[in-house]
């Protein structure tokens, strides 16, 4: 038998989510549904907040629920060092891991030739101007090592030079590897090893 429209809209909304497929979602909606009180009530009313309530952060580029992000607020946190990262789930890791206290600008994705993206299709502007009127000593590049990433990294390296101290991540990080993927110990070893570019 054929779930009714309404479940099936669901299963299919479920199944664009990143990890899940038609078979993943449909085990996840029934179990919501046989959770109803405990789950999909409540996970329904978040959703709704979060759709009227999320934003992204006008300093950089960070998702929150006001126009600056609790870290651009945080006054402490303007250390001078600034972490450059390609998306909000790279910066959710680095918070993860706990040991970055500075302030961090999301690119928004990488440069690529491929897919016609190039500096103005990405926050690298925007990253240039905050460098230009902000007290910023250190740019770090977490940009995943990808050739996409590394491409990134070193065009900014290139628009920073001798107006900054430019370094990246070092030892951990593997070749290809996603930030967001990795634990936290070792989102910790390469920022404390972070090199100069």
């Amino acid at each position: 038998m054929k779930p009714a429209s309404e479940l099936e809209d669901l299963i299919d909304m479920m199944a664009r989510l990143p990890g899940l497929g038609p078979r993943s979602a449909r085990r996840a909606v029934l179990h919501m549904i046989k959770k109803r009180g405990l789950l999909l009530v409540p996970l329904a009313k978040a959703m709704s907040r979060v759709a009227e309530t999320a934003r992204e952060c006008l300093n950089c580029g960070n998702i929150g629920t006001s126009d600056l992000c609790e870290i651009c607020e945080t006054e402490k946190r303007a250390n001078g060092e600034l972490c450059v990262v390609e998306d909000v789930a790279d910066l959710w890791a680095m918070e993860r891991a706990g040991v970055f206290k500075g302030r961090y600008h999301v690119l928004g994705g990488t440069l690529s030739a491929l897919d016609a993206i190039g500096p103005d299709e990405l926050r690298i502007p925007k990253l240039l101007d905050r460098v230009a009127t902000e007290e910023i000593s250190e740019v770090i590049l977490a940009l995943n090592a990808t050739v996409d990433g590394q491409t990134t990294a070193h065009y900014i390296a290139d628009q920073l030079e001798g107006r900054v101290s430019v370094t990246s991540l070092a030892q951990g990080v593997p070749i290809g590897g996603e930030l967001d993927y990795l634990d936290d110990g070792t989102i910790s070893a390469a920022l404390r090893a972070r090199k100069s570019i």
